[in-house]
C-alpha cells in the first residue's frame, strides 16, 4: 500500500530575531579557579557536511563564502557539482553507488515519497525543526498556517517544501496592440469579443503585406479559451480542478466540449495557425513564442511575466558610468526584445483571461512547489549532525539580518554588491561580477532554500499592476501520486492526441465520451481515485488556490 505524502511550507525572512546561529550546546564557561596548566577538554570532531544546490556551475575549490559559512559553523562543507541540467541522473548514480548527500534537493517533487521508501532520506523529527530551525517554522505559522501540516510520510517529516513564490503570478495574455489599433479593436474581455478580433487579425491584414498569412491563436492561446471553461488543457503534467468536494481531471470535464467546438470552428476557417501541433517555440529558450515573435500570431499564453518586460516598463538599478547606483528604465526582455528586433515597430497589450458562458477565466499558473530539501538517512547516524544541518539551513536560507541575508546570497558586500539605496531594499551587483553568469555558484553564495515570501522586487511589483496574481488557473492536486507517476506521460500523450484531433477534426466531437473511456481505462481511473484519497486527507488543511499571506 503506497505511503501518503504531505507537504510543509518554507516561508521567507522574518524580522525581528538574532540572525546568529543558535549553538547546539550551551558555551562552557572557564572557571577562575582552573588551574593554568590544566589541559583543555577534547574538542569534538569537526563535521563534513555534503551539500546539493542550484547550480549551473562548479562551486570553486576556494570560494569565499563556503570557507566563512565554515568558520562560522566550525564545519567542513563538501559540495556535490551536480548541474541542473543532469542534476537527477547525476544523483541517482551517487545513490546507486551508495552515496547519499548529507542535505540534497528532491528537484521533481514525486521523487520523495520514491526516495523515502528506497531508505536514503533520513526522517527530521518535529522538535529538532522547532529547536534548530526556528526562523523556518516561524515564518510556516504565520504566513502559511494551512501548510503546517505538509512534508509528512506516515506522520513523519521528510522533505521540507520548495516553494516559488513569484508563480502567484499566473501566465499573461499578450496581444499585438499595433495590430489592434489597425484594425480598429479593444483588448477583448470576453469570448465573444475574442473571437472578433482573431477573426480580424486572420482575415483583415494587420501586418500590411497583402497576403493572407497571420492567425489569431496558436497552442499556448487555446489555454485561454480553456480556461474560459474553467479549466486547463495543454499543460506538461495533467490539471487537476475542484468539483463537488473533490478532484476532477480537467481535460475530462464535459465543458471541455464547448471549448473544442470554438476552436474546431476556428481551425476550419483557417484563424488558428494550422502549425499549432507543433506548438509555438522552435527551438532554443524554451518560454520564447517564435510564432509570436516572428509575426505569425496576434496573441499569445506563453512565458511568465518576466519573459514579457516591455522598455519602461519600471525602473530599475543600474549603475552609471562613475559606478554610482541609479534608477533608470528598464530594457525590454526575452519575447518583447525578439520582437523588437525584427518589427522595431510592434507593440504589445495585456489583457485579461477572457470570459466564458457563464463568467469563469483564467490562464495557465504555475505550481507553487518547486522542489523539497531533504536530508540523508546517514546524516542522522552521526550525533549531532541533523542539527548542525538544520542550524546552518535555517541560517542561510531564513536569516532576518538584511546585510547578512545578502551577504549569503550575493557575497562579500562592496566587492560582489552593495546596497543601491539607503533603505536597503535593492541590492545592485558590483564590476565584473554583474556581467558574470551564475558567479553565485563559484563563490558558494546562494546554497540555500528559495523562500515564498510575498515578492516585492520591482519586476513583481509591475506584475501585480498587471492583474496578474488573480484569474490563475492553479493544478488542484499538488503533489503527484504513485499512479500519476506510473501513467501520467501515457495519459498525457493520449489526451493531446484526442483534442488535436478533435479540433483539426479528424475526430468527431461525438466521441468525446469515448475519449473519456479510453483515458481511464489507460490508468485514469487508479489516478482520480489515488488523486482523490490524498486530496480528502489534505482539504482540512489547504482548501483554495495556492496564496502566500
Amino acid at each position: 500500500m503506497y505511503k501518503r505524502l504531505v507537504l510543509l511550507l518554507l516561508l521567507g525572512l522574518i524580522s525581528g530575531c538574532s540572525g546568529q546561529p543558535a549553538s547546539l550546546s550551551p558555551p562552557i564557561q572557564e572557571s577562575q579557579d582552573t588551574p593554568a596548566s590544566a589541559a583543555p577538554a577534547p574538542s569534538a570532531p569537526k563535521l563534513t557536511i555534503s551539500w546539493t544546490m542550484h547550480q549551473n556551475l562548479p562551486v570553486a575549490e576556494d570560494a569565499v563564502m563556503v570557507r566563512e559559512l565554515e568558520q562560522k559553523f566550525k564545519v567542513d562543507l563538501d559540495f556535490w557539482n551536480l548541474p541542473n541540467n543532469n542534476y537527477e541522473s547525476l544523483l541517482d548514480l551517487k545513490l546507486v553507488q551508495g552515496r547519499i548527500p548529507d542535505l540534497f534537493r528532491v528537484r521533481q517533487t514525486q521523487d520523495l515519497l520514491k526516495y523515502q521508501q528506497q531508505g536514503v532520506l533520513a526522517p527530521i523529527p518535529e522538535e529538532l525543526l522547532n529547536t534548530y530551525a526556528p526562523h523556518i517554522l516561524k515564518a510556516i505559522r504565520e504566513h502559511a498556517p494551512a501548510y503546517q501540516q505538509y512534508g509528512r510520510i506516515n506522520g513523519s517529516y521528510y522533505g521540507i517544501p520548495v516553494i516559488n513564490p513569484t508563480n502567484i503570478y499566473r501566465v499573461p495574455v499578450v496581444y499585438r496592440q499595433d495590430w489592434l489599433d489597425k484594425l480598429g479593436l479593444k483588448v477583448p474581455d470576453t469570448l465573444a469579443d475574442f473571437e472578433k478580433v482573431i477573426y480580424a487579425i486572420a482575415n483583415q491584414d494587420p501586418d500590411g503585406n497583402g497576403i493572407r498569412d497571420t492567425y489569431g491563436l496558436s497552442q499556448e492561446g487555446m489555454n485561454v479559451v480553456f480556461g474560459a471553461f474553467g479549466q486547463m488543457v495543454f499543460t506538461d503534467q495533467l490539471y487537476f480542478s475542484r468539483k463537488d468536494q473533490g478532484l476532477v481531471i480537467g481535460a475530462l470535464e464535459p465543458d471541455m466540449q464547448e471549448a473544442l467546438r470554438h476552436l474546431r470552428t476556428w481551425y476550419r476557417d483557417g484563424v488558428i495557425d494550422p502549425e499549432f501541433i507543433t506548438g509555438e517555440n522552435s527551438g532554443g529558450y524554451k518560454h520564447l513564442s517564435h510564432a509570436f515573435i516572428n509575426g505569425r500570431i496576434g496573441m499569445t499564453s506563453m512565458g511568465n511575466y518576466y519573459h514579457w518586460t516591455q522598455a519602461g516598463a519600471y525602473t530599475d538599478w543600474k549603475l552609471d558610468d562613475q559606478k554610482a547606483a541609479r534608477l533608470v528604465p528598464v530594457e525590454a526582455m526575452f519575447n518583447v526584445k525578439e520582437l523588437t528586433v525584427k518589427q522595431p515597430q510592434a507593440k504589445i497589450a495585456f489583457g485579461r483571461p477572457v470570459s466564458g458562458p457563464d463568467g469563469r477565466r483564467g490562464s495557465k499558473a504555475y505550481d507553487m512547489l518547486m522542489s523539497f530539501t531533504t536530508i540523508g538517512a546517514d546524516a542522522a547516524q552521526e550525533p549531532g549532525k541533523l542539527e548542525k544541518i538544520l542550524q546552518l539551513l535555517d541560517y542561510v536560507s531564513a536569516n532576518p539580518d538584511p546585510d547578512e541575508a545578502a551577504s549569503l546570497q550575493y557575497g562579500i558586500q562592496g566587492t560582489h554588491w552593495d546596497w543601491a539605496g539607503t533603505d536597503k531594499k535593492d541590492i545592485i551587483l558590483l564590476p565584473p561580477y554583474n556581467h558574470m553568469f551564475s558567479y553565485q555558484n563559484t563563490i558558494g553564495a546562494g546554497i540555500g532554500m528559495t523562500l515564498p515570501i510575498l515578492p516585492a522586487g520591482r519586476s513583481e511589483q509591475w506584475a501585480a499592476t498587471l492583474g496578474l496574481d488573480q484569474d490563475g488557473i492553479y493544478n488542484a492536486l499538488e503533489v503527484a501520486t504513485p499512479s500519476l507517476i506510473r501513467n501520467g506521460p501515457g495519459l498525457i500523450k493520449l489526451r493531446d492526441q484526442a483534442y488535436i484531433a478533435f479540433i483539426t477534426g479528424e475526430r468527431p466531437l461525438e466521441e468525446f465520451g469515448e475519449f473519456v473511456e479510453e483515458f481511464l481505462a489507460a490508468g485514469g481511473a487508479e489516478v482520480l481515485e489515488e488523486a482523490n484519497a490524498s486530496y480528502k486527507e489534505h482539504v482540512p488543511h489547504h482548501n483554495g488556490e495556492p496564496k502566500l499571506k
